[in-house]
């Protein structure tokens, strides 16, 4: 979900990852207002990055569960893929450690 940002005149102005004083509103990422809003400010690459980051969280939380239950072996990953995984998992663990305000989709 995104945070809309909205001018005087009730357009969106500016879309944000968290919630702020100045939006509150939530819209998703295929809402037509929001969809509307790249069209015109012709930021499709950064919808993308946006949805990419979102859909990485995804499989690394299903990684994890195929994990738990034993049905995938974490080795069994590319060794690469491995590595990346284990470094984003490592990163998450000390932001949260050390209580950082970041966003969801680290």
């Amino acid at each position: 979900m995104l945070y809309v940002e909205r001018g005087n005149d009730g357009r969106i102005i500016a879309l944000h990852n968290t919630s702020s004083p100045v939006a509150q509103e939530q819209k998703s990422m295929m809402d037509e207002e929001v969809l509307e809003f790249f069209n015109t400010s012709d930021s499709w690459k950064e919808l993308m990055e946006m949805s990419d980051l979102a859909t990485v969280r995804i499989l690394e939380d299903l990684i994890d569960l195929l994990v738990r239950k034993n049905i995938i072996h974490f080795t069994e990953l590319p060794e690469h893929a491995q590595q990346r995984i284990w470094e984003r998992k490592q990163l998450r663990e000390k932001v949260i450690s050390k209580n950082l305000l970041v966003h969801d989709i680290i």
